[in-house]
């Protein structure tokens, strides 16, 4: 039996899965996830929650490998991304000395640290060929759309390979393989500029007053305990202080809006950001669409993958969509980058690639 724990290092949550294999197949997958704003946190609160973590998904369990894919290095508590990739793999290495640590890189391939190190922006913001890496192994070809809490990655799988243009964020960003809206920590003010209110628009604050998380706690969306991530004013999480943070972006609050116009606003915001998302996908799929012959599937994943995902491949025209978890038969939605990092690591140490009993 081989264990494996993979990471996913992000600047505002860190997410853990450990897997357990025989014969190169999968036996147990535990994943589990912390809300961790790093630019509010130092180096020793990484090691202290890596460790939590480690021990919380393998219940002390030793894992004989680590995988590692970060965003970390994007936040604006590290001048450079050299400085902040260079930070985290130095705090994974001090809190596992001695286990094997592979890094994935945008090649959705793995380095050891000392390499990943000497090469940084070739493992920075990684998280999706951990991720695009895992779904190349299940279904060959389709686009994958994964849908977190801060933003939305789309990867396209041709012909069992990944078919990514973007090797960098701004890359990303260009290709619209990165759409920067997600399910909880997305600021209203750039979903929408205006919004209707009684029959006439009404141009937004451009104010931190709400978050997507309170778009989707309003409409059912999410759940209370799902909305991970601290609040725009730093209040509770029930649809009520959700609803006054919303009317605020229009400048008004829960005495001057009804509970209809505050539903109204949220549903319009709502579709602006299945737009968004719709964008990006539309422009990788119009781009992929000619290299195969056969019909190309929407994967959804993450925490948004119903209510974002789905519904924007069902703009785009998508007549498959499939969920990640309706293909492994496992609950790892709200963890696949960290899952993907597991698995390439297991499969390097192997020297053969670990999959699920029923690929």
């Amino acid at each position: 039996m081989v264990t494996a724990i993979g990471f996913d290092i992000g600047g505002a949550n860190i997410k853990a899965a450990f897997i357990s294999t025989s014969k190169q197949l999968i036996n147990e997958v535990n994943i589990a996830a912390d809300y961790f704003p790093i630019w509010k946190k130092n180096s020793e609160d990484l090691r202290i929650l890596l460790l939590k973590l480690q021990k919380k998904v393998s219940n002390y369990s030793k894992a004989e490998c680590v995988g590692v894919t970060m965003t970390a290095e994007l936040s604006d508590t590290f001048l450079t991304k050299r400085e902040g990739v260079c930070q985290v793999l130095e705090d994974v290495a001090r809190v596992f000395p001695d286990t094997p640590i592979f890094v994935v890189d945008v090649e959705a391939k793995v380095r050891l640290i000392q390499e990943a190190k000497s090469e940084p922006l070739k493992v920075a913001a990684a998280n999706w060929a951990a991720t695009g890496w895992m779904v190349s192994q299940l279904i060959e070809n389709c686009i994958v759309i994964d849908v977190g809490s801060t933003s939305t990655s789309i990867i396209p799988v041709v012909k069992g390979k990944l078919e990514a243009i973007g090797k960098t964020d701004l890359e990303k960003l260009i290709s619209g393989e990165l759409v920067y809206t997600g399910s909880l920590r997305t600021n209203i003010a750039t979903i929408v500029s205006s919004i209707p209110v009684r029959g006439d628009l009404a141009r937004v604050s451009a104010e931190l007053f709400a978050l997507s998380g309170d778009v989707h706690l309003i409409l059912g969306n999410i759940k209370e305990n799902e909305y991970t991530t601290e609040t725009a004013d730093g209040k509770g999480k029930t649809r009520k202080e959700a609803m006054a943070r919303l009317a605020r972006v229009v400048c008004a609050d829960t005495e001057m809006l009804t509970e209809k116009e505050i539903l109204q606003i949220a549903s319009y915001v709502l579709n602006r950001q299945i737009e968004q998302v719709s964008g990006g996908l539309s422009q990788v799929y119009s781009r992929i669409k000619s290299l195969v012959d056969t019909e190309i599937i929407a994967l959804v994943t993450g925490l948004g993958k119903d209510f974002l995902a789905r519904t924007a491949a069902e703009r785009v025209g998508f007549k498959k969509i499939v969920d990640l978890e309706e293909v492994t038969a496992m609950n790892v939605a709200k963890a696949s980058p960290a899952l993907g990092a597991a698995l390439m690591a297991a499969s390097e140490l192997i020297g053969e690639s670990v999959k699920w009993k029923q690929w």
